[in-house]
């Protein structure tokens, strides 16, 4: 089937399907009739961001692509989440798959009783979790998932998805990009078995600590040797400094003081 324009399908009401939308297309579809979708306001679009880096960092992600068109019923529906959460292949063309997790930003201006009709096509497909972020009013987020009623968490509270995220989710990292950087970088850090960056921190201090303690064993056993008179050669004694085991520095601290050479500490 040829492809149309999309000035075309703004002017008809189909059926359409969404091999003939390109990518860019300013519509989605639903049942095969195209639905127009505008360009986004600075706050729904600094949330998309926030978003993003909140939810594709999260140690259990694969990818959190934004605006990802998802089509089935022979390519009859086409709707594109703000973000969605699951694992993609980099391909062209629309995404048939259906990802666990899918967030909408409601801002000013929307249109309730379309975007009501999308999550109910969202929710049909088989989608687990739909997170509708509410940025009129006071902020707050609508949790949806098949076959159960709608819950309502707060500003000042967490979203979990078992099953598909690790981490709970700030609601405010969903659109404050500092809260959103701070669970991005404890998302990182569980990514690199960190549980904090406290945990880093003392994991490094603890290294430092080793470091400093084998340095200075090594600089005893080279002192031993010195003052028992026997010559160092240069790779014994970047040997004996470059080792880092303390069992082994305390084995040849204790040779250092009986052997004939300082070659046989290290034997």
């Amino acid at each position: 089937m040829a492809k149309q324009s999309s000035v075309f399908m703004g002017s008809a009401s189909g059926p359409f399907r969404a091999d003939q939308l390109r990518d860019g297309d300013s519509y989605e579809l639903s049942n095969g009739h195209p639905i127009s979708c505008l360009s986004s306001g600075r706050r729904h679009g600094l949330g998309h961001d926030a978003g993003h880096l909140t939810l594709s960092s999260d140690p259990a992600t694969h990818a959190a692509p934004i605006d990802l068109g998802l089509t089935w019923g022979e390519q009859k529906h086409l709707r594109a989440p703000d973000l969605v959460v699951g694992q993609f292949e980099s391909e062209p063309g629309w995404e048939p798959g259906v990802p666990p997790l899918a967030v909408e930003y409601a801002d000013r201006g929307q249109d309730e009783a379309e975007l009501q009709a999308k999550l109910g096509e969202l929710l049909e497909r088989g989608i687990q979790y739909l997170w509708v972020v509410r940025l009129t009013g006071p902020l707050r987020v609508e949790v949806y998932s098949p076959g159960q009623k709608m819950q309502l968490v707060p500003a000042d509270g967490e979203l979990r998805a078992p099953g598909v995220l690790q981490n709970p989710v700030p609601v405010r990292a969903l659109v404050d990009r500092e809260v959103a950087l701070e669970a991005t970088l404890r998302n990182l850090l569980n990514r690199k078995g960190y549980a904090s960056l406290e945990a880093l921190r003392a994991e490094e201090s603890a290294k430092g600590r080793a470091e400093g303690e084998a340095r200075g064993k090594a600089e005893s056993i080279l002192a031993v040797l010195g003052a028992r008179g026997l010559s160092v050669p240069e790779p014994v004694a970047a040997q004996i400094r470059a080792c880092r085991e303390l069992a082994s520095l305390d084995a040849w601290l204790l040779r250092a003081m009986t052997v004939s050479s300082a070659a046989e500490v290290l034997c």
